[in-house]
């Protein structure tokens, strides 16, 4: 479809104001993180950089990041072994309630955050009375993990002819061997993508946290929140939101750039052609060398 010069100018202007409505508010961050003053004020009266050095000297900033970090990569872990299976399961079996099972996956990352933390502090407090501590977050931030993992593996299966798989069945592998060297060939971009994105999603999550994490435990966003209203830590906590922007970008960046092109979860209808022929041989050797086996 060609648009006219009008149109064309119409798009780029529409476009620029939706960059600057998302993207305006963060740079106002970014520049108060290098304010002089101990009182955040706009224009800031100057710049500096000590914010930063005390923002990394502190303690429990650097106890919430590891926090934020083990959380987020457990929660990674467990989003990829389930993602995996459940898409597996879902994307290359037909039986009763498919549909309604991809539902239920797909449903906790649509529901309010506060519903699901309510939901799941009530559950380990007071139905199976296990304590909140960081297990209890790592396992509520999965609950909708797992439908990041699924969503890309499930959309890169469905882009990917199962003759392969039955090629390999057909060469006398066993299910392991055609996982190893058809599927998850097939279903590797897809997955990396799906876990950093369920990395991110785990890092920056506040809501579920804040009800499912144990006394004295803090991840970086919810330190975040708590220093906002304690006037001593409040000029660092630009900077360490400036340090968690970053950190957050870094994986979100990465799966975007295994998502693109090719090797992404989005290809056209001739890059998945291209995906499978190009891989197609290759699995298959290597499928009836492991068989000879």
């Amino acid at each position: 479809m060609r648009l006219s010069r009008r149109g064309k100018i119409t798009l780029r202007a529409v476009v620029a104001l939706i960059l600057a409505f998302i993207y305006i508010p963060l740079l106002v961050i970014v520049v108060e993180a290098f304010n002089s003053s101990r009182i955040l004020k706009w224009p800031p009266p100057g710049f500096t950089l000590s914010w930063f050095g005390k923002a990394f000297e502190s303690e429990s900033a650097r106890e919430a990041l590891l926090t934020s970090i083990e959380a987020g990569l457990a929660a990674m872990l467990i989003a990829v072994v389930l993602g995996t299976l459940i898409s597996l399961a879902v994307g290359r079996r037909s039986f009763f309630g498919r549909d309604s099972i991809s539902f239920l996956v797909v449903l906790p990352i649509a529901l309010p955050g506060i519903v699901t933390g309510v939901a799941l502090s009530n559950t380990f407090t007071q139905v199976l009375g296990v304590s909140l501590s960081l297990m209890t977050v790592i396992i509520g931030h999965a609950t909708f993990c797992i439908v990041v993992v699924y969503n890309n593996v499930v959309a890169r299966l469905r882009r990917t002819s199962g003759s392969f798989e039955e090629a390999s069945a057909d060469l006398g592998a066993d299910p392991w061997q055609t996982f190893r060297w058809v599927t998850f060939p097939a279903l590797r971009s897809a997955l990396g993508a799906g876990a950093l994105l369920a990395f991110a999603l785990s890092f920056d999550e506040i809501i579920v946290t804040n009800f499912t994490i144990g006394a004295g435990e803090e991840t970086l966003p919810i330190w975040i929140y708590h220093n906002l209203f304690r006037p001593k830590e409040l000029p660092v906590v630009p900077a360490v939101a400036v340090i968690l922007i970053v950190l957050s970008i870094i994986p979100v960046y990465l799966a975007h750039r295994l998502s693109s092109d090719d090797a992404g979860l989005t290809p056209g209808r001739g890059a998945a052609a291209g995906d499978g022929s190009t891989a197609g041989p290759a699995t298959i050797a290597e499928t009836e060398a492991a068989a000879a086996h």
